[in-house]
Parts: C-alpha cells; sequence; structure tokens
C-alpha cells in the first residue's frame, strides 16, 4: 500500500464526510493506494457514528475508537501500513492537496520524514499561539532539531520511522526527537497551507503545552 493517512480527532462530526471525500479525490487522482484511519480520541459528540457511516461507504476508511484522549501515536505505531505515513488534523485546517507533495518528498527525495510549517496562520490568539511558541522554543533549544514548528499535525514519515521508535500518548510531537537518536538524519520541513477553521473549536492550549513539556522531560531525564 502506498499511504496511510491517519486523522486524530476530538468531536469534530461536522468536518470528518468533508475531509474524507477531499483525501479521496486527492489519492484517486494520484492514482495512490491508500488508507485513512480516523483515530476517535474520547469525542463525547458524534463522531464515532460518523466514522461508522463513513467506514460502511468506503473500505479504504477505517475507525479506531479510544474512550479518552491518546492522541496518534497507536495508530501510527500499529495500525498504519503504507509504505508512506501522512498525520493531519480533523479540522480542515491541514490541505490534503499538500498530500502529493509530501509523498513525493518522502519516496523520491530520500527523506525519513517531513514535517509541516504553517508560516502564514489564521488562528492569532493568545491561548492557540504563545503556547505553540514556546513549545517549539523549547523543543528547538533541547533536541538541537531546527523545524519551526513541531506541533504541526501535517507530517510524512516513512514507514519504517514509525515502526522503530516507541511513541505513547501525546509523544507524537515529538517523534523527530525519537527518528533522530534512532538514526533517521534526513529530516525536512515543507511550508503549508493553513487554513481558516470552518466547524468547531480549537483544542490546543495551554494544558497540551504543558502535558508537552512534562513529555519532552520525560524523554531526556527519564529515558
Amino acid at each position: 500500500m502506498n499511504l496511510s493517512i491517519v486523522v486524530p480527532l476530538l468531536n469534530e462530526e461536522e468536518s470528518l464526510p468533508e475531509l474524507c471525500d477531499w483525501i479521496r479525490r486527492v489519492c484517486t487522482t494520484q492514482h495512490y493506494t491508500y488508507e485513512i484511519i480516523l483515530v476517535d480520541d474520547g469525542s463525547t459528540d458524534d463522531s464515532w457514528q460518523v466514522i461508522e457511516g463513513l467506514s460502511r461507504e468506503d473500505e479504504h476508511i477505517k475507525g479506531i475508537k479510544f474512550q479518552r484522549n491518546y492522541g496518534k501515536s497507536a495508530a501510527l505505531n500499529k495500525a498504519a501500513k503504507g509504505d508512506v505515513i501522512i498525520t493531519m488534523d480533523a479540522d480542515l485546517q491541514d490541505s490534503p492537496d499538500e498530500i502529493p507533495e509530501l509523498f513525493y518528498m518522502i519516496v523520491e527525495e530520500g527523506y525519513d520524514m517531513v514535517s509541516g510549517w504553517k508560516k502564514i496562520r489564521y488562528d492569532n490568539t493568545l491561548t492557540k499561539n504563545l503556547p505553540s511558541k514556546l513549545f517549539n522554543a523549547v523543543t528547538r533549544k533541547v533536541s538541537k532539531i531546527h523545524l519551526h514548528d513541531f506541533n504541526c499535525g501535517l507530517k510524512a514519515y516513512r514507514k519504517k520511522v514509525v515502526k522503530s521508535i516507541e511513541v505513547y500518548g501525546e509523544m507524537h510531537r515529538y517523534i523527530p526527537v525519537l527518528a533522530k537518536w534512532a538514526g533517521f538524519r534526513k529530516i525536512g520541513e515543507k511550508v503549508v497551507e493553513h487554513r481558516k477553521r470552518k466547524y468547531g473549536v480549537t483544542k490546543f492550549g495551554w494544558d497540551r503545552f504543558i502535558n508537552g513539556f512534562l513529555d519532552l522531560l520525560s524523554i531526556f531525564f527519564v529515558g
């Protein structure tokens, strides 16, 4: 299989049909063999019912349901089967039109992983951007990996990368760090489109920054 697209979500019932249609159009146009893995991280709306309906209609779509928020880590480690694995957020702020170039960078240009960089953003709020800026600054300083946006949900990985490292909880943010430690040195970055949120509200804030920072400490000081 060429491609696995892993989409973690929390209360995104409105966006899922539109997102899956968009991904399907891109993959069909590019003649990829693919799967879409929708990871419900403890939604309290009708997201799971929407996922069940989508999976019945399209064999490319699979659902994973957790009772609480575990992030995308379990899906990356165990479920994804594609030679290239792409993660993206479910809120339509990540554009599936980025998929072909990310795929090309892994397959043709030989990158082990490519991280998106939302250079121009449409959510310039204190509760969103300040935690993100602090998170990125701390991670760059400690890891010596000079990515602009470790927390960008839009990333591409060679399958061997995500199968060679152990990630859990919110640790998917640190896959560039873990990949580097595992010997995967070709880590790239791509400027990607950041689209205005169409449905729902942001799930990122100070709580996720604090949890991410604690995870970072655990990597470096606990092992």
